[in-house]
C-alpha cells in the first residue's frame, strides 16, 4: 500500500510513535508498505520551526530517509487537482497533501478531522 503521512504524523513519529494510534503505528512499521511525505510537510515544518512556533529537529531530513519515508515532490497534476477540492479546509499545506494523495490514489494518515472529511482514503492517526 502506498501511504502519505501529514505533518502531525511526521512529527509524532519521529519524537513519540505512540501518540499515533495502533493502526497507523502498524502501517507505517510495515514493509510491505511504502510511506511517502510530501516536500510539502517538510515546508510547513521548516517554516514553523524558523518562527518558532514548532519544535523540530535539525537534521529532519536526514531522520526522514532513516525512517524509510520516500519524499513525494509536489507536481504540476497535484497543484491542478487543488481546482477540483471542495473548500472542506483552507490550510494550504494539508489542502496540497490531499490533492497529492487523490492524484496518486494513496491512503493518507492523518489526525485532522477536516482531511477525513474529503472523498479518499483515509486513516485516522
Amino acid at each position: 500500500m502506498n501511504i502519505l503521512v501529514d505533518t502531525h504524523v511526521v512529527l509524532w513519529w519521529l519524537d513519540d510513535p505512540k501518540k499515533l494510534s495502533d493502526k497507523a503505528r502498524q502501517l507505517i512499521e510495515s514493509l510491505e508498505n511504502n510511506i511517502f511525505v510530501s516536500s510539502a510537510v517538510v515546508w510547513e515544518i521548516i517554516i514553523k520551526k524558523s518562527i518558532g512556533k514548532l519544535k523540530a529537529p535539525n537534521n529532519l531530513l536526514e531522520m526522514l530517509k532513516d525512517e524509510g519515508f520516500i519524499s513525494l515532490s509536489i507536481t504540476d497534476q497535484h497543484v491542478i487537482k487543488l481546482e477540483q477540492l471542495p473548500s472542506i479546509h483552507q490550510d494550504p499545506f494539508d489542502r496540497i497533501q490531499i490533492a497529492q494523495a487523490l492524484t496518486e490514489g494513496f491512503t493518507l494518515i492523518t489526525k485532522d478531522e477536516k482531511m477525513l472529511q474529503y472523498d479518499l482514503a483515509c486513516i485516522k492517526a
